[in-house]
């Protein structure tokens, strides 16, 4: 005799018959159950004075017909994932989102528009308004275009699907400059891990306001200017060999990274004793993703800000 586990017993008396478990899928796969787990349909048959079978033999039915993650007559969900672009230089990649300020006024806020460059992780451009409008964005991003002075190239611009991110005058405003647009998944804040970075960063600052109110928006933009001017010319990211994003966005990485080495190097020739490791890696991630391909380990979206 077959004593194995999982060999059948066409004599137990349990067994649902053919015609009993067609019948169970029937109901598992109809428009009324096909979205709820037999957890549900068990005591809702119930109600109706229906059993049909036991949530575990549902779930066991669910596994040997290969339905436990969709059953039913729709299409399988594929979930669909954002879009990968890289650069390799500044002016190609950019990221930009709006965050709170709150005001005096409970329940009332400032809006800082803030837009990055994810090479240089230079703040390009930013300003703070009393409402969220899209003609307001789309004012924005053609004085940072402008400022920047890109022509003739391609540049790509993300954020989340708000409405000042989604509006027509943005949208017109993107198309008319010829940029890219490109969008995080509906609610997955990590297809933008620069600008949700760079927000931490600055709310974090040890001069944020106590309790982060600002008394008006002349207060919140100077602050706002204050950390921006930091931000790019005195803050050394470490995502960036500890340059300041001005230094990056400005083409000089090259050199100061040369002289560091160089100095590593010295140091290293006159005392390798003191050195468990070779000299430090002073060289500049040569790519920087925003939604990297799976599997792709990169730094530089680990540490945004």
């Amino acid at each position: 005799m077959d004593k194995r586990k999982d060999s059948p017993h066409p004599n137990n008396p349990n067994q649902l018959t053919d015609k009993e478990e067609e019948e169970i899928i029937e109901i598992l796969t109809s428009k009324e159950y096909g979205d709820k787990s037999p957890g549900q349909i068990v005591p809702e048959l119930a109600d109706k004075g229906i059993y049909l079978a036991s949530e575990s033999t549902m779930y066991r039915i669910l596994k040997k017909n290969e339905m436990q993650k969709h059953r039913g007559r729709t299409h399988k969900p594929t979930g669909k994932k954002p879009r990968t672009y890289v650069a390799t230089a500044p002016k190609q990649v950019w990221t930009w989102d709006i965050t709170y300020l709150q005001t005096v006024i409970r329940g009332i806020y400032y809006y800082l528009y803030l837009f990055l460059d994810i090479y240089s992780r230079k703040i390009v451009g930013w300003e703070v308004y009393e409402e969220e409008k899209d003609e307001l964005s789309a004012r924005l991003l053609h004085r940072i275009y402008s400022m920047e002075k890109i022509s003739g190239e391609t540049l790509v611009l993300h954020s989340d699907n708000g409405s000042p991110m989604r509006g027509q005058n943005i949208m017109g405003m993107m198309e008319r400059l010829g940029i890219t647009p490109s969008r995080s998944r509906p609610h997955v804040s990590d297809d933008n891990p620069y600008s949700e970075s760079l927000f931490r960063t600055l709310k974090y600052r040890p001069e944020f306001p106590k309790g982060g109110v600002f008394k008006s928006i002349e207060e919140a933009r100077l602050w706002v200017s204050e950390f921006v001017n930091w931000y790019n010319t005195e803050h050394h990211h470490s995502a960036i060999k500890f340059l300041t994003p001005d230094e990056v966005h400005n083409g000089l990485a090259e050199e100061i990274l040369q002289k560091r080495d160089l100095l590593y190097k010295e140091a290293y020739a006159k005392h390798p004793e003191r050195w468990s490791r070779k000299t430090r890696n002073w060289i500049l991630n040569e790519r920087v993703w925003l939604n990297p391909p799976k599997g792709k380990t990169v730094e530089n979206a680990k540490h945004a800000a």
